[in-house]
This record gives C-alpha cells, sequence and structure tokens, in this order.
C-alpha cells in the first residue's frame, strides 16, 4: 500500500484597495500564504502582471519547490552512494513561455554546485542528480523538463596543525 501524504496551504487575498476587483487595475495581487506552524509568507503576482517584486510570485515559488525538493532528494541520494557532501547551492532558472493570457513553464535548469569530501566521490556526486531527479515527487509532477547542469567541486581539507 502506499501512502498518501496531504498539504494544507492557506491562502488569503489581501490586495482589495476598497473597491475590489471593479477593474483590471483596481485591485492589488498581494497575498498571505499560511500553513500550519508557519509564518505567513508574502505572495503576489510576478510584477509583469502587476505585482508587488517584493514578494514571491508562484512562478518563483515553482522554481524554488522543484530546486529545493532536488537537492532534498540528492542529499539522500549522496548518503545513499557513500558521497559526503558538505555544501550545496543552487541558482535556479526557471523558462515560461507567455501565449495570450496563459502560458507555460518550458523548462527548469538547475544549477547546482556541490561540494564532497573526497576526489573519489566526484564520479558518484554526479551520478546522484540523476537519482535525485528520478526521486523528486515535484520533478516527477511537472510536464515540462527539469534539466541538471551540476558542478561537483572537491573540499580542500583543513591543513594541520602545527605543533
Amino acid at each position: 500500500m502506499r501512502d498518501v501524504h496531504e498539504y494544507r496551504i492557506g491562502i488569503e487575498w489581501t490586495g482589495n484597495r476598497g473597491s475590489g476587483t471593479s477593474g483590471y487595475r483596481e485591485y492589488g495581487r498581494e497575498l498571505l500564504i499560511h500553513a500550519a506552524n508557519k509564518e505567513p509568507l508574502e505572495g503576489s503576482a510576478d510584477r509583469t502582471f502587476h505585482g508587488d517584486a517584493e514578494r514571491w510570485n508562484p512562478e518563483e515559488l515553482l522554481v524554488t519547490a522543484i530546486a529545493q525538493c532536488h537537492m532534498l532528494s540528492y542529499l539522500h541520494m549522496a548518503v545513499r552512494a557513500g558521497v559526503v557532501v558538505t555544501a550545496y547551492s543552487d541558482s535556479a532558472l526557471g523558462v515560461m513561455r507567455q501565449e495570450g493570457l496563459g502560458g507555460a513553464f518550458t523548462e527548469v535548469i538547475l544549477r547546482p554546485v556541490v561540494t564532497v569530501a573526497d576526489a573519489s566521490m566526484v564520479e558518484a556526486a554526479r551520478a546522484a542528480h540523476a537519482d535525485a531527479n528520478r526521486h523528486c515527487f515535484i520533478a516527477s509532477s511537472v510536464n515540462f523538463p527539469v534539466r541538471h547542469e551540476a558542478e561537483i567541486l572537491v573540499a580542500v581539507p583543513d591543513p594541520e596543525p602545527r605543533s
């Protein structure tokens, strides 16, 4: 039997400027995202769609979800492969094409920079990205490619203390 997991999120629109949605430019796109036991996350539309550039937009959150899921899956796959990861960062890029009032993402490119403890781990560290992609729930749920341009670095060992 497979486990079923539920994720409950609340959305609260805070962009009513007094006249509701009486016109396209008359309302704000500001909102709060709620989840149990977490601080609210301030959201909005992308600036292109009259949103607040200082708040998270759905497109950023989607790319974030993919990048975060990949990282967490990758760390698990690294442990399984005997790879000791000492640092991980990513500069993810999501590409969305707008067509009329709608549109869709065409791809997400993850650019993780992974530091491993030893040079002997580099190939296994590189291979773990493919395993992580297959096991990432979010990447498995989207209908566009999620590509990886990974860089693997080797940690510089601390010099031995001098007596």
